[in-house]
């Protein structure tokens, strides 16, 4: 193994990188076909990264695609797991986290490294991505990615987190997950009950705050366009709650149905805002999985701020 002598976070990146290259420290799962089951003990050893995250994949009950997403991002397989750390995605408050706490298996819902597929072409040279690699292999952690499966599951993870945290369950309506039918209630007094229950420090909301309001429909994350406005359209949707949109597609289209005095409205948690509940579902979950494993959430946060908010 080449040893890099350089000093700083930039030798520590390089010798990151060097891991990266050979193998050592891969997105590749070497042990990830090896289910564990929580009656395992093989004489006390702690199951490996691979492990684990294979007992997962298999609980889910979920066949996932040639092409998934649910893949190691970073770290060894075959690495001992000390403890879980579940979040909507690993900042380096994160993983700092993490480490003080003792979990070396973070388990994300969204990218570790700024792209859908991690790709690090674009990073090579880059002295974030550097400093972020040089600490994950520092600390020897496994970062996985857990995104089509937990949406993929039955009921859906991250949803199923987000309405039990809203309080929305009673208000299901009978056959979609996704459709809720509210006490009556105006625009302006849901957006303020969302920001007030999530914790969140901006909600930006298109539409008449005084229209009055109970038919809603939910889209978590980045649902993208075509659902979204599919949504809007339906005649029992006058609400879509969604996590994030692009500003000239459904932002623009949810104003201009306003403008047109259409009951309609749209309302931007923003993408963390929507998922992060997911995650704290999900550790619940695994603790179920894995008893007697130290099993945390460690929620990522808003990245945004106003001028004048306290932070």
């Amino acid at each position: 193994m080449m040893v890099w002598r350089r000093s700083g976070w930039w030798g520590g990146a390089l010798f990151a990188l060097a891991l990266l290259s050979s193998g050592s420290f891969s997105g590749v799962a070497r042990a990830e076909g090896k289910l564990v089951r929580a009656d395992d003990s093989k004489a006390g050893a702690a199951p490996t990264a691979g492990e684990v995250i294979a007992r997962i994949k298999q609980k889910t009950g979920v066949t996932l695609p040639a092409d998934t997403v649910d893949t190691i991002k970073a770290g060894d397989a075959a690495t001992p797991v000390t403890g879980i750390a579940t979040t909507f995605t690993p900042t380096m408050a994160v993983l700092r986290k993490a480490v003080a706490d003792g979990d070396n298996l973070i388990v994300t819902h969204e990218p570790s490294f700024y792209n859908h597929l991690d790709e690090a072409t674009l990073f090579t040279h880059d002295p974030v991505y550097g400093e972020k690699i040089a600490y994950i292999a520092a600390h020897h952690l496994v970062l996985f990615r857990f995104h089509d499966g937990w949406h993929g599951r039955n009921p859906d993870g991250i949803a199923e987190g987000w309405i039990r945290k809203a309080g929305w369950e009673s208000f299901r309506r009978p056959g979609d997950e996704f459709l809720f039918t509210l006490p009556k209630t105006t625009l302006g007094g849901l957006a303020q009950q969302l920001k007030t229950t999530f914790g969140a420090r901006i909600v930006r909301v298109v539409g008449d705050p005084a229209m009055p309001v109970t038919k809603m429909a939910l889209s978590l994350g980045a649902g993208g366009e075509e659902s979204e406005i599919k949504a809007l359209e339906r005649d029992d949707v006058e609400v879509l709650v969604a996590g994030e949109a692009r500003e000239w597609e459904t932002v623009e289209y949810a104003r201009d149905a306003s403008l047109e005095g259409r009951h309609k409205a749209l309302i931007l948690l923003g993408h963390n805002t929507s998922e992060e509940s997911g995650m704290d579902n999900c550790a619940s979950w695994l603790k179920g999985l894995f008893p007697g494993m130290r099993v945390d959430f460690i929620p990522a946060g808003e990245p945004y701020w106003l001028p004048g908010d306290k932070r």
